[in-house]
């Protein structure tokens, strides 16, 4: 059966039983029911990804903190329904069995391994189908081992993680993989350029990491990742976006300080890609990044909760392979990406948030003209720049709301500018769309069980 013929099935059975359940039965997102916390314990806002402190000493600790009551079943679901309305209509379809705009879609609709397997290991495991590839595949995967022990009277926390998406295993959740906007729609058009380790191995990778967190305020993180091969990728329906020759290292250090009703940290944050864009041996395009990031949280009594965060990439890169088959007219080339988000949230229920990007770098007139009309350049250059506006309302989650702590629902609008796109602010493609063509409203209800 297509999944678009079943996708009305299963979200009307999903909606049902959120309802039943969170009234009845009390089935619950799958962490909350194993601390036995509400969702604003962890989560900025009763909804994630932001995590609070605890929420990140909770991942930190392999998801396996317990109320110590037993029977508790790791498993959850999520649903995000969404609808996409873009400036001006696409040229072609947003995607397969998809309109040229005002397109209503299932966005997500993701299964969860997701908590205590034993007293030091936890998992995060995400299966997501979607009305685009109409298909389940494999999503984000974080297996953790973790344990704590004193040294010098200070507490180390220390593990080991199997993930297999670079940045999704960060304790803190600002680098790429968690970044704001936390949900985004699939039917837009988005910028062609973006640094290497946003996202360009997601899921098609596996990676081991050890990491240490001493004196509540040290945070050192070592990993490499690899390929998975083909035949493990289609049969968890994943990209194929070439392979990395030999493993690809990455590094994390963070200095953090929570003052109880605040907490600031600044890190650094690295990746060493050698990629083969094809399946086959040769040239390989070397991706070298290295980033900055910081974040701030103002908790107060949780009355009124402000946050901001920012990131900084920069990307060297060599494009052997690229440049020897005619696919870039440079063999160097930089790229570099700045983020910045600053959120407030009243009783954890009601959200606003502004961000702004800027994504920069060398020219280069083959490398970045694939020829598409909405989405190529016809100036040979990276840079595009905007913001992003949210609001959002989060009326679950809390210790006294309705089905606490067992079902959780955020409803949001979001609107994206683009003052730049692919080069230029006016006729960036040769024909005729301009920057502001592009902007989106992107309406979501997401649900979670």
């Amino acid at each position: 059966m297509k999944f678009r013929i079943l996708a009305p099935l299963l979200k009307t059975f999903f909606i049902i039983n959120l309802v039943a359940f969170s009234a009845y039965t009390h089935a619950v997102p799958s962490f909350a029911r194993q601390t036995g916390l509400e969702c604003a314990a962890c989560h900025v806002g009763a909804f994630g990804p932001q995590l609070t402190p605890h929420g990140m000493h909770f991942k930190l600790g392999g998801y396996t903190e317990t109320d110590g009551k037993e029977g508790k079943i790791p498993v959850a679901a999520m649903l995000v329904e969404g609808f996409t309305h873009t400036n001006k209509s696409l040229t072609e379809d947003a995607q397969p069995h998809f309109g040229k705009n005002d397109n209503l879609s299932l966005q997500e609709l993701s299964i969860f391994l997701a908590g205590r397997m034993t007293d030091h290991i936890g998992t995060f495991i995400q299966v997501t189908g979607n009305d685009f590839d109409q298909r389940f595949g494999m999503d984000n995967m974080d297996i953790r081992f973790a344990d704590s022990k004193p040294i010098s009277g200070k507490n180390l926390t220390y593990g080991i993680s199997i993930n297999n998406n670079p940045t999704i295993q960060d304790p803190f959740n600002t680098l790429s993989g968690w970044i704001f906007p936390y949900m985004a729609s699939e039917l837009a058009p988005g910028p062609e350029a973006s640094p290497f380790i946003n996202g360009a191995l997601e899921q098609q990778v596996i990676g081991v990491s050890a990491y240490g967190f001493y004196d509540d305020h040290f945070y050192a993180e070592l990993g490499g990742y690899k390929t998975l091969s083909r035949s493990i990728r289609n049969k968890l329906n994943v990209g194929e976006d070439g392979r990395l020759d030999g493993i690809a290292p990455y590094w994390r250090l963070t200095y953090f300080n929570d003052m109880t009703e605040q907490n600031f940290r600044v890190g650094l944050f690295g990746m060493s890609s050698r990629l083969q864009p094809e399946f086959m041996s040769g040239p390989t395009d070397n991706y070298r990044d290295i980033g900055v990031d910081a974040a701030y949280q103002y908790m107060g009594t949780k009355e009124h909760i402000f946050t901001i965060s920012t990131s900084y990439i920069n990307e060297r890169r060599t494009l052997n392979n690229a440049f020897d088959g005619g696919g870039a007219s440079h063999l160097h080339g930089t790229l570099k990406r700045f983020d910045l988000a600053g959120s407030y949230t009243y009783k954890n229920t009601y959200g606003v948030t502004a961000a702004v990007f800027d994504i920069r770098g060398n020219q280069d007139d083959t490398l970045y003209n694939n020829g598409e009309a909405d989405s190529g350049s016809i100036n040979g250059s990276p840079n595009s720049r905007g913001y992003i506006l949210q609001a959002d309302w989060t009326p679950w989650g809390k210790e006294n709301s309705w089905g606490a702590p067992f079902a959780n629902m955020r409803l949001g609008i979001q609107y994206t500018g683009y003052t730049k796109f692919n080069g230029a602010k006016n006729d960036y493609d040769g024909l005729g769309r301009d920057a502001k063509d592009n902007n989106t409203t992107f309406i979501f209800a997401w649900f979670a069980i």
